[in-house]
């Protein structure tokens, strides 16, 4: 059987192998098996940019989000003990009623085949398991929603093929040899030393207590355990709880990992939202064309045009019964100044001399665009003129 070793990509660092080793430079024959080193490649190499938030809401989107087990595990505990606590007596008074229910019953009642029986046992089971079971929703829906959010996403469980697709390097790294596998076993030590210590420290307590279990009642001895057994719940939830925010940091912190993107990606992902630059600037490009040659058929309808006099020339028209501004309806630099002060002589249109406001108005106002209001009493000025170079009584302007 030959052996054949594939590297990654043409694009990758290092070249494709496509024959066995020591085999000459000529193709080597089809193998019988082969490893792609890909699948020991590790995919977040390169991957040094901080995520977007639309790779974020992306992620979020389908169910990847940062997440603690823990924390939900030790709300779950802590709520079920507060629950045992408020209503251990009632669930104590449920299952008594029951055994005496059942024993009452036990040589008249056919257990296997009464309906009674079974309803009996359901409502007793509701009475005695519901508190508990009510108070562990609510913790885990707390635990979720203090975490996440309200998130209802269908993706999670949607089936991929993509996820069978073996990656041993992937799985043995993060499996054995990675952060995360040494953060999740020292966490699993951490727990069983933290219970461990908790139980001791409560049992070693009531010691003397304990071995003296034997010379007291029935009722006593449930009394001692059961308060023993709720002590150390309590305390270890609440431990639980502390240590469980270490590892929602550290979930957080590998989320974060996880999404961190490529130089590339990040170009590919601006390109997607913001448009390609090279598309923005032909549009651009086509936009300008479009506005130029509009602009010599508006030309002249153009009331005065503004020169710098050789740079700029700015045309102007402005109706006082249908425009609140002058508007600006051509304007050029340089080679397209002068066509543009050419044509308004040819139409008998004014041109008027004003360097800084021709410039200006070429720099800030674009074509189709009224003047801002900081040109009014500029443009009042030019109206003016052209109205005394036409003898208009300007009076009343």
């Amino acid at each position: 059987m030959k052996l054949t070793w594939l590297g990654p990509p043409p694009e990758g660092d290092f070249p494709v192998l496509r024959q066995p080793l020591g085999a000459g430079p000529e193709r080597a024959p089809a193998p019988d098996f082969f490893i792609h080193l890909q699948w020991f490649a590790a995919e977040d190499e390169g991957r040094t940019e901080e995520p977007t938030e639309q790779k974020i809401r992306k992620a979020r989107e389908e169910g990847r989000v940062a997440k603690s087990q823990d924390i939900t595990s030790a709300v779950v505990l802590l709520f079920a003990v507060l629950a045992f606590a408020l209503g251990g007596r009632f669930m104590l008074a449920g299952l008594t009623d029951m055994m005496q229910f059942f024993l009452s019953r036990s040589a008249e009642m056919d257990v296997s085949r009464s309906s009674l029986a079974a309803q009996a046992f359901l409502t007793f089971f509701l009475r005695i398991v519901g508190p508990l079971a009510i108070a562990a929703f609510v913790a885990a829906l707390a635990g979720n929603l203090i975490q996440v959010g309200f998130l209802f996403t269908t993706k999670t469980i949607t089936p991929d093929l993509n996820r069978i697709v073996p990656r041993f390097g992937k799985w043995f790294s993060r499996s054995f040899v990675s952060s995360e596998a040494a953060f999740n076993f020292a966490k699993s030590l951490v727990k069983v030393i933290i219970i461990g210590i908790v139980a001791y420290i409560n049992i070693t307590g009531r010691l003397v207590d304990i071995l003296g279990l034997v010379n007291q009642t029935f009722q006593a001895a449930i009394s001692l355990v059961g308060g023993l057994t709720f002590r150390i719940m309590l305390q270890a939830a609440i431990l639980m709880l502390i240590f469980a925010l270490a590892d929602y940091w550290f979930a957080r912190r590998q989320y974060r990992e996880s999404l961190k993107m490529s130089r590339q990606e990040v170009k590919e992902e601006r390109k997607q939202s913001e448009g390609d630059p090279l598309v923005k600037n032909r549009l651009k490009e086509r936009m300008m064309s479009l506005l130029t040659s509009n602009m010599w058929k508006n030309l002249p309808q153009a009331d005065v045009v503004i020169t710098n006099p050789t740079h700029y020339a700015v045309a102007m028209r402005y109706n006082s019964l249908s425009m609140a501004a002058p508007m600006v309806i051509a304007k050029g630099q340089d080679e397209i100044a002068l066509r543009i002060r050419r044509t308004a002589l040819g139409y008998d249109i004014p041109v008027i001399e004003d360097k800084p406001l021709a410039r200006a108005l070429y720099a800030e106002v674009d074509i189709g665009e009224v003047i801002p209001e900081k040109f009014y009493q500029a443009m009042i000025l030019i109206i003016k003129r052209v109205y005394e170079m036409r003898g208009v009584n300007t009076a009343a302007v």
